[in-house]
């Protein structure tokens, strides 16, 4: 299966990404916003941030995940490519993103919208979801 795919969009970013559960729905999301900004990795060491967040729905988790991983790539100067699960419920996520330190993001992503936002279970008992990304 594979991971994400971009879909063509007049004015923003729009991905769909997949997952054989939610979580990873989730990180395959994550790793595409991620390979999107095109980051310039500065250095091969690891870092690591801690994060906790509570929505009120998957969706809107989804959403506040990837806004909270923006925010922390833009104030660190770090690219988060991995995210190690500590907690996973429908409404509420902790864990530790894993990253790297960067130059500079080729691409930038304002935010992760709710605009036709879409997070779904398919037939076959895999995950989907769509988020349009303001660039």
């Amino acid at each position: 299966m594979k991971k994400f795919e971009i879909l063509p969009h007049r004015a923003d970013l729009k991905i769909r990404a997949f997952g054989g559960n939610k979580k990873e729905l989730f990180l395959n999301m994550l790793l595409a916003m991620a390979e999107s900004q095109k980051p310039e990795i500065k250095s091969k060491e690891r870092t690591k941030r801690e994060i906790k967040i509570k929505s009120i729905d998957s969706p809107a988790l989804l959403v506040d995940f990837l806004n909270e991983v923006l925010y922390l790539s833009q104030v660190n100067k770090e690219a988060y490519l991995d995210f190690k699960f500590k907690k996973f419920k429908d409404n509420e996520l902790e864990g530790e993103l894993i990253g790297q330190k960067i130059d500079k993001f080729e691409e930038e992503i304002k935010a992760a919208t709710f605009h036709n936002l879409d997070v779904h279970q398919k037939k076959d008992k895999t995950w989907e979801g769509v988020v349009l990304f303001d660039i």
